[in-house]
């Protein structure tokens, strides 16, 4: 009996030197806290840790189980890194999780990858109609279609949703380079960027090129907004379908195919983004339009189109006119289409011509025939009523509206990604 008192005193003094030594007190973990040990032994089903000489821990069960294989070759002596979940388990020991410390590890990788703007490996597990599901050291992500690269990017004629799913199903099991663009560990949220990395890689060559540069290219695309062309070391711009031609251009397909070689001219480069034109390597036709038309003049047309704003009227090959509804008779857009049918040549009177503008206009001589006539100085628009400056007005915008740059095919997904993400 005495030996076990004495023992008992002796484990006291222990406890009370170690609560009492504010250096090793210091050294307790709390619950959640990530903490370093030195292998004890390692079983299979639980390893123990000493914990700076303090405390012994243990990790057991599911808790062993990481999301990287980083504890599965661990012997006595190695140092690990654990979780702290119960500072006091039914054991006496501290319950450790390998499975939760690789957990936050990994997030705080990913976190670092961003802030780094680290080019990593990302392997691409599935897909969906927004993007690709993808997995970084074994936590899954999402990389969006906005942000494939050119290379990448299914293109598909009409944006048939299908096609497109099919198509990134096709890079199931591939292995993509990516940038991390955002990441949150308590939302499990990861998303990654191709492009990122394409553009990282590809920096170089952006810098040999400025606004003015003459390229040759090859069409990699034809869209309804215009044509991608590649050209360099794998570079590629958008030509959009109002720097194609002077004259309107309803659909680039009816012109242009893929694979077919283009020449071009840099007017814009926004970052990785490069805006092509290839009609100002051809001479402007309306640089000289004043010598070939005049106002006042009766000219035989083909109608192109019929809109709300009037009829588009091809008068030659480059030069195009607007007979503004303003301008006829019955200005009622049903009535208008049952009298002229699109490909039908008409006689019209030019009404006004603008150079600079690249803007034309008529009225349809039948309809001027027999009617009082119009007051206007050679060479002036229709002018008069601030209404009718308003009609001119709305139509110029609408022709531009109507010709205006489309938004990338690349942002519309984007938009359409943030949507899935959302959801």
């Amino acid at each position: 009996m005495t030996i076990k008192k004495e023992e008992t005193k002796k484990v006291e003094s222990a406890m009370d030197k170690l609560l009492n030594d504010d250096k090793a007190f210091s050294k307790i973990p709390e619950e959640g806290n990530i903490v370093e040990g030195t292998v004890l032994s390692v079983e299979k089903k639980e390893v123990l840790l000493d914990i700076n000489g303090v405390m012994t821990g243990i990790i057991r069960g599911k808790e062993l189980f990481n999301e990287s294989s980083e504890f599965a070759e661990l012997k006595a002596g190695d140092k690990a890194e654990a979780t702290v979940i119960d500072l006091d388990n039914e054991l006496g020991m501290v319950e450790l999780s390998f499975r939760y410390a690789g957990h936050q590890k990994v997030w705080t990788t990913l976190e670092d990858y961003r802030n780094a703007n680290t080019i990593v490996t990302a392997k691409v597990t599935d897909a969906n109609k927004g993007g690709l599901l993808v997995t970084i050291n074994g936590v899954p992500g999402f990389l969006p279609v906005s942000q494939l690269s050119p290379e990448y990017y299914p293109r598909i004629q009409g944006g048939d949703k299908n096609k497109i799913l099919e198509k990134l199903k096709s890079y199931v099991k591939q292995e993509f380079s990516v940038k991390v663009l955002d990441v949150n560990a308590e939302q499990e949220k990861l998303i990654v960027s191709e492009k990122a990395s394409w553009e990282e890689a590809q920096k170089d060559l952006f810098s040999k090129y400025k606004v003015g540069d003459k390229v040759d290219g090859k069409i990699t695309a034809v869209t309804d907004f215009g044509v991608f062309v590649q050209f360099g070391e794998n570079l590629e711009g958008l030509i959009h379908i109002s720097e194609l031609a002077w004259q309107r251009i309803d659909n680039p397909r009816d012109l242009y195919k893929v694979n077919e070689e283009i020449k071009a001219e840099i007017i814009n480069i926004d970052g990785s983004k490069i805006f092509l034109s290839s009609k100002k390597l051809k001479e402007d036709p309306w640089k000289d339009v004043s010598d070939k038309y005049k106002v006042n003049d009766e000219v035989e047309g083909k109608i192109l189109k019929i809109t709300a704003y009037g009829l588009f009227v091809e008068l030659d090959k480059n030069i195009h006119g607007l007979a503004h509804i303003s301008e006829m008779k019955d200005q009622n857009v049903a009535i208008i289409e049952k009298n002229v049918k699109p490909g039908e040549m008409k006689k019209f009177k030019i009404v006004s011509i603008e150079p600079k503008e690249h803007r034309l206009g008529l009225a349809l001589a039948e309809e001027i025939k027999g009617e009082p006539s119009l007051s206007r100085e050679a060479g002036e628009s229709i002018k008069g009523k601030d209404e009718e400056e308003d009609q001119v007005e709305d139509v110029k915008e609408n022709i531009e509206s109507d010709e205006k740059k489309a938004e990338p095919v690349e942002e519309k997904k984007e938009k359409e990604s943030e949507e899935v993400e959302k959801e």
